[in-house]
């Protein structure tokens, strides 16, 4: 009876014109979900999965599953909150926000609150944006979208948080996806590999457009974030899963990284980077992925250094 009360209390907070059968969906939301899209709550900046997030696709409602925004929108304000600067079509409802400043958004299709709409800043050529917490959205990826322009590449230097948070500032670089690589265990947790046991390497999957940034300039901005002569770990991790390791796919990236450590070597650094060949890569979950940009801060064992 008790939880009853409370669903029905949840309920009523929305208008009653947009109630429409999306009960049994709002009781399966967490606490902290109802908070956002029924009770117009606000995440943390910079806390929610998708602020960063760059990977093609639909975004949809939270509760009714409309599609709301597509990722060709998507663009980085620097506000920590998902910045879009269009919407689908009829999918967005514009209300009076409560506080009588600014406009908030909601889905027209079910009235979750999704956040507020910005107009005048300037930030894009159609000079809106759209701010939205993650929490209001879900994300349909397009995996079976072919772009010829993508290609792929492998890194390992320490703790893969840092060495994800500078290769996803380079221009043409699509995504960064922290992960494991190099070892001998099919599907290993974080914990696993930090238990020294897998033989995995923390390393990260580069996913970038061949178009507008090279190989060898995400290579060579590789061994300037971090300290290729560490033969221990990188910086204070100290360990065999943050050793550091180039993974290549082809002859012409091992020429590649060869290349660049010759020239390392020649300026007097002891390189202890291997080349190794690809293998299967292992995403890490969710909570290790953009985690200086959900956390708000930056790397303690990586930065830039310029070497070549």
């Amino acid at each position: 009876m008790k939880n009853f009360i409370i669903f029905i209390l949840i309920i009523i907070t929305m208008n009653a014109s947009d109630l429409k059968p999306w009960g049994s969906k709002i009781e399966k939301l967490s606490q902290e979900e109802k908070n956002i899209v029924i009770n117009k709550g606000t995440e943390r900046p910079f806390s929610g999965k998708y602020t960063n997030e760059k990977s093609r696709g639909i975004y949809t409602c939270k509760i009714c599953d409309a599609p709301l925004y597509d990722s060709s929108d998507k663009f980085d304000s620097g506000s920590g909150w998902p910045s879009f600067d269009d919407a689908i079509e009829g999918a967005i409802k514009r209300v009076p926000d409560s506080d009588g400043r600014r406009v908030e958004i909601v889905c027209a299709n079910c009235g979750a609150h999704l956040g507020h709409v910005f107009e005048g800043e300037g930030f894009t050529s159609k000079n809106t944006r759209h701010c939205v917490n993650s929490l209001s959205l879900n994300l349909k990826k397009k995996p079976d979208i072919k772009d010829e322009n993508l290609s792929y590449a492998y890194f390992a230097g320490g703790c893969f948080w840092g060495v994800e948070y500078y290769l996803e500032k380079l221009n043409g670089v699509r995504e960064v996806i922290s992960g494991f690589m190099g070892g001998h265990v099919k599907n290993p947790s974080y914990y696993d590999v930090v238990r020294s046991n897998t033989g995995h390497l923390e390393a990260v999957e580069v996913i970038y457009d061949k178009n507008k940034i090279s190989y060898e300039e995400i290579a060579k901005t590789f061994f300037e974030i971090h300290d290729p002569t560490q033969t221990n770990g990188q910086g204070p991790d100290i360990g065999e899963q943050y050793l550091s390791a180039v993974f290549v796919n082809n002859q012409q990236e091992r020429e590649i990284a060869s290349k660049l450590i010759a020239k390392l070597e020649a300026n007097g650094y002891k390189v202890a980077t291997k080349i190794v060949e690809k293998s299967e890569f292992y995403p890490a979950d969710e909570s290790h992925q953009n985690y200086y940009g959900k956390k708000g801060s930056t790397p303690y064992c990586h930065g830039y250094i310029k070497r070549f």
